[in-house]
């Protein structure tokens, strides 16, 4: 069996120094060949908060959880990867450890590549195209056109090799003979998410990977946030009907809170139990309203502040479905047991689907997963569970979606809605425009747009395809007329 460079991930990671015995809180270590040594914890300034004292300056141990580490085919950690990450994550004002978790499986894959074509990656030629960085190229390259990987994927893969070997140079680690690429300066143009278009003077390299912008107007999906198929109302139906015979109460009030609210999965599964225990009894009041973003206890996407607008009667389907035995034994099985700040959704075993960024970024030396949970169960769930019997049941062996496509449809069925009053000429378009807008989070009026544009630019698409198809036909039976004669 080959082996193979890989990624380990530690629990929990202090990071300390070597130092001598008499340093106060010094320990022995003793390694595996019997050398003994001693270290210390290397500590850091920060702060804490105190109702009495206000802001106080602390000093702490330098910590993390699920702190990722590369080793190679020998299972020996790959000492210049492994600095080069520690490097990054000391350098970031703020840690967010899965962004590190993805650039260590970058490296991982660069090491299988290195490894497997027996190329030593600090050799740079005069040849060009034998050089470490060149021949990746070539091989993501390879790996795009037999659809091994995804363009974004191959792009994020160099682009981590080329900052890799940006701070191996920086650093003096590596002084190579010729080149690693060729670099350019180019003023290229972007656009703020209000619409605004700038300029940014960015560095190119001959060696990077290009992704090339492919908005279609026209087709069956949507850019937000990544690209979204809005599910026709009878798949909607087709869901929730399957989702109702799987028996499964967790996973159906997940896709119905995605329905009718349009959020995303890191920001349903981090909803607490105690924002969901207010009794409402008001027949006048038609929606709940639940801010979510930073200090709400509920993650949202870069952390912008929003509300979720639940309707009055799924609130309180969560709120019976919080009170029930089903959640109560699964909160008494979850770490901090049954409390009002626990995970409205949790597993059969107590454990969380998904989660959240300060309990990810909170230490604790007793923290035993090797990987966090965002929302892979749910996903799996989709994909063994609701797609293969829908598939069945409906006669549909092509149908498929993600869990992210729920948010589209929530903002098609929201749109379908707004459209109509404008139709009815109880709405203006731009108040339905802005309507949506808010609902949506969307913090361009550009994305809102697309879903405004989204059915019209389809119905056209098929009418034409309709059209034309009738055209060929009409001259291919002429022809066979013709041949008759």
């Amino acid at each position: 069996m080959n082996k193979k460079a890989k990624k380990f991930t530690f629990s929990t990671f202090v990071q300390t120094k070597v130092t001598t015995a008499n340093t106060e809180g010094a320990s022995k270590v003793q390694s595996a060949c019997g050398i003994e040594y001693f270290i210390s914890t290397i500590e850091q300034l920060d702060f804490k908060y105190d109702e009495i004292l206000g802001a106080t300056q602390v000093v702490l141990p330098v910590t993390f959880n699920l702190y990722p580490i590369v080793m190679d085919s020998e299972n020996i950690p790959w000492a210049e990867a492994n600095i080069f990450l520690l490097s990054k994550i000391k350098n970031s004002l703020k840690v967010v450890m899965s962004t590190y978790a993805s650039l260590a499986s970058d490296l991982v894959a660069y090491r299988q590549f290195l490894d497997e074509s027996q190329i030593n990656w600090m050799d740079f030629p005069k040849n060009k195209l034998n050089r470490p960085t060149y021949r990746y190229r070539s091989y993501l390259k390879m790996l795009i056109d037999a659809d091994e990987v995804a363009v974004t994927t191959a792009r994020r893969r160099m682009s981590s090799i080329i900052a890799f070997y940006r701070w191996l140079h920086a650093e003096g680690v590596l002084k190579p003979e010729f080149h690693m690429w060729k670099e350019s300066d180019r003023l290229i143009e972007l656009r703020n998410p209000y619409g605004m278009h700038y300029g940014k003077q960015v560095k190119l390299t001959d060696i990077s990977i290009k992704v090339i912008n492919s908005n279609n107007p026209y087709s069956d999906v949507i850019d937000d946030g990544g690209q979204l198929r809005p599910l026709l109302i009878k798949e909607q139906e087709w869901v929730l009907e399957t989702l109702i015979s799987l028996a499964n109460t967790e996973m159906t009030l997940i896709h119905l809170c995605s329905l009718l609210t349009g959020a995303r999965l890191q920001t349903i599964l981090t909803i607490q139990l105690h924002h969901v225990l207010t009794e409402i009894d008001n027949p006048n009041l038609y929606e709940v309203r639940i801010p979510a973003g930073p200090g709400t206890g509920i993650d949202t996407k870069n952390d912008k502040k929003i509300v979720l607008h639940l309707p009055l009667w799924f609130y309180q389907k969560l709120r019976i479905y919080a009170l029930s035995q089903r959640a109560q034994k699964r909160r008494q099985k979850a770490v901090n047991g049954d409390t009002e700040n626990q995970y409205l959704f949790l597993s059969n075993r107590g454990t969380p689907f998904y989660q959240s960024k300060a309990e990810l970024q909170h230490f604790n030396k007793d923290f035993s997963l090797h990987h966090a949970k965002n929302g892979q169960a749910v996903r799996q769930f989709i994909t063994e569970k609701i797609v293969p019997l829908i598939r069945q049941r409906f006669g549909t062996p092509d149908f498929n979606y993600k869990f992210h496509d729920l948010r589209a449809s929530y903002g098609m069925n929201l749109t379908d809605a707004q459209l109509e009053l404008v139709s009815k000429g109880e709405r203006s378009l731009n108040e339905a425009r802005e309507f949506v807008k808010i609902r949506m989070c969307h913090e361009s009026s550009t994305t809102t747009d697309l879903y405004l544009q989204y059915r019209s630019n389809l119905k056209l698409v098929r009418k034409i395809a309709s059209e034309y198809d009738q055209h060929l036909v009409r001259l291919i039976q002429e022809n066979l007329e013709m041949d008759k004669l």
